[in-house]
């Protein structure tokens, strides 16, 4: 069995509040954490940039956004797991591939309730740093399952995990900024999202994993 998959059959949690979501932990494999820390990744604060809420950090067009697919000037901060640069993220890959598998997709279907049979695995390795925030918000209908894990190798605080709203936009927990700790949930109209002003002492790691509708390096194997 899969490092991944063996977390989230026997590693995991359910949770309704205030939208159906699961949070899982040990779905990665030291090696691969190990890559997400080393994963070369620029600053903002060196470039005069400012975060402005979205993962798009200056109000370029975030990756895919109204069928934007270059990413706008965001695309250079950001890390997305390609065939091209696969030779930097062998065990990454490794997790991708396991992502793809029937066993684990199928699993996941169930739990989110998403046939995921015809979609694309896409893995961004993150780092945020201080003065990062997300605005609160609903993914696109795009992405079928959404989620993060968590790689807290420094001692961060655990305060600084995702923060989940109600429809009414008021906080009702974090997920807590666990190591090799995440969560996943599938887009809908009021799964609304975040992460308020906090403070990042030295960084914020994690990657960020998605099943998606559109084309990616990572086809779900059938």
């Amino acid at each position: 069995m899969t490092t991944f998959l063996n977390s989230i059959l026997n590693q995991s949690k359910k949770h309704e509040l205030p939208f159906t979501h699961y949070e899982y932990h040990n779905a990665l494999t030291e090696a691969a954490i190990e890559e997400i820390v080393k994963a070369d990744i620029p600053d903002v604060s060196k470039h005069n940039l400012d975060y402005d809420g979205t993962r798009a950090i200056d109000g370029g067009a975030a990756d895919f956004r109204e069928g934007d697919s270059s990413g706008g000037k965001a695309i250079k901060f950001r890390c997305f797991v390609t065939k091209e640069n696969s030779n930097q993220f062998p065990h990454l890959v490794k997790f991708i591939n396991e992502l793809q598998s029937k066993g684990v997709y199928e699993k996941i279907s169930k739990m989110i309730n998403k046939d995921l049979s015809n979609s694309y695995v896409r893995l961004e390795v993150i780092c945020d740093r201080e003065g990062f925030w997300l605005k609160p918000h609903c993914d696109i209908k795009e992405k079928l399952m959404s989620g993060l894990i968590f790689v807290n190798n420094t001692n961060e605080s655990e305060n600084l995990g995702t923060d989940f709203y109600n429809e009414k936009l008021e906080k009702v927990k974090t997920v807590p900024y666990k190591h090799n700790y995440g969560y996943l949930f599938t887009s809908g109209p009021n799964t609304w999202h975040g992460m308020e002003k906090k403070k990042i002492v030295n960084e914020r790691r994690c990657i960020q994993v998605n099943y998606v509708t559109f084309k990616t390096d990572w086809k779900v194997n059938i």
